[in-house]
């Protein structure tokens, strides 16, 4: 592969796409939530500032994800693209599930408690509910990350293995 071939371009182009949006969860999930929760002053407010940034990181997954296996099939030898297509395929699939699946219940689910999870006793069905939505977001978005992480090694062994 030529410094300058259409195929490695494609690569690159994947590669930067899940390394922003990689970092972006990253920066989320290690930084923006815990500070959140740490310095406002209710755990809504903290829930509330961290919403805002959710849909954002998932739609960029999305995004992100999809533009990454389209790139990968489009044209060169299958040997890693299709490995590279599914795990950047998975991506997108994971944040979708959280952000059109997950997201709309857990915001219907906000919006008949009210103000306060937190007013809520322990064993309310509400909050349980709530904390198994927020489990499984979680979870959508950790998975997501592992399948950027695999799909952006994968970019990087196939820029290797054509060197």
């Amino acid at each position: 592969m030529t410094a300058s071939s259409p195929a490695l371009l494609r690569v690159v182009a994947s590669a930067v796409a899940l390394g922003a949006w990689l970092g972006a969860a990253l920066l989320l999930a290690a930084v923006v939530a815990p500070a959140a929760f740490a310095t406002l002053p209710s755990r809504a407010l903290a829930g509330a500032v961290v919403g805002r940034v959710l849909p954002v990181v998932f739609i960029g997954g999305i995004v992100a994800g999809a533009l990454a296996a389209a790139l990968a099939l489009v044209g060169g030898p299958p040997t890693l693209a299709r490995p590279r297509a599914a795990c950047a395929g998975s991506l997108a699939a994971c944040c979708a599930v959280a952000q059109l699946v997950i997201a709309p219940r857990i915001h219907r689910l906000r919006e008949a408690i009210g103000p306060s999870i937190d007013a809520l006793a322990a064993d309310d069905a509400r909050r349980v509910a709530f904390g198994r939505l927020h489990g499984m977001s979680v979870a959508w978005l950790g998975a997501g990350m592992l399948a950027a992480a695999a799909a952006l090694v994968l970019c990087f062994v196939t820029v290797r293995a054509r060197s």
